[in-house]
């Protein structure tokens, strides 16, 4: 996985740092999307929060990772798998978050739907995010 690691960081023209290597490691290691405050348990070293911050937000608009809006107005992180590039996401599909685990999901074949506006409109993204109880929690 760190020859991964490397080489993402590299495509993306970012320097391989430790705390970019780490952050990066706990995306690929998790299936779901993850919280600032998650990423600061998990990654059991002393990461400044301003640098976790930055990593994530740097991360974000090279389209390494995409941001998802919650419910309480925080935001989760998840890894793009739709060769996002920078400034430019292909993240066209539906969040779920679950109401007993907490976990939010990309259900990565669950395309968000065509929204027709009114005419003047100009849309610039779309998010659609379900809330209800995840495959895990429902048995």
């Amino acid at each position: 996985m760190q020859d991964t690691i490397k080489d993402i960081l590299k495509r993306n023209n970012l320097s391989v740092t430790g705390s970019r290597e780490k952050i990066l490691s706990l995306f690929l290691g998790h299936e779901g999307a993850l919280a600032h405050g998650d990423i600061e348990k998990r990654a059991g070293e002393k990461f400044d929060r301003v640098t976790v911050y930055r990593t994530l937000q740097t991360f974000v608009e090279k389209g390494i990772i995409h941001a998802i809006p919650t419910a309480d107005n925080s935001i989760r992180y998840a890894l793009c798998k739709d060769h996002c590039t920078e400034g430019h996401h292909h993240d066209h599909h539906v969040h779920f978050v679950c109401a007993d685990c907490g976990n939010t999901y990309c259900l990565d074949d669950v395309v968000t739907p065509e929204v027709k506006l009114p005419k003047g409109y100009v849309s610039s993204h779309i998010e659609v995010v379900v809330d209800g109880v995840c495959k895990t929690c429902s048995h």
